[in-house]
């Protein structure tokens, strides 16, 4: 179940020598990550109001393979690897055609509005699979 966002790159997301600055790739994959659970039908915004857990990232394995450059039209991959009770795997690349540029192993939690682990809706974990 992989789910694929597209954006192109701006000059504001671009660093003195024109390429994408590193961090911006985190920006991107975070879209990727924002759409995929917006087309399995979760609203963060809902889940969080009813349910008062919000996602956030643990961990962030990330690799950077060649360089984006201004006006590229890039694709974010992002594909479960493993749903746990309270755990989210990801892997999400960034993409430039055929070529991967960017990827990384993200962990996500549920937590609850007091910062602590919680475990996710069975309804909710279903849906992530």
């Amino acid at each position: 179940m992989t789910h694929l966002f597209n954006l192109r790159v701006y000059y504001e997301d671009t660093d003195l020598a024109g390429i994408v600055y590193y961090a911006n790739y985190l920006r991107f994959i975070e879209r990727g990550r924002t759409e995929w659970v917006r087309s399995l039908g979760i609203d963060q915004g809902a889940l969080k109001a009813e349910e008062g857990i919000v996602f956030a990232v643990r961990r962030v394995e990330a690799d950077y393979l060649a360089p984006a450059k201004f006006d590229d039209e890039l694709v974010v991959e992002t594909t479960p690897a493993a749903v746990t009770g309270a755990r989210i795997t990801l892997l999400q690349e960034v993409r430039r055609g055929g070529t991967v540029l960017f990827s990384a192993q993200v962990t996500l939690v549920a937590l609850s509005e007091t910062g602590h682990p919680v475990r996710l809706p069975a309804n909710i974990r279903l849906m992530l699979h």
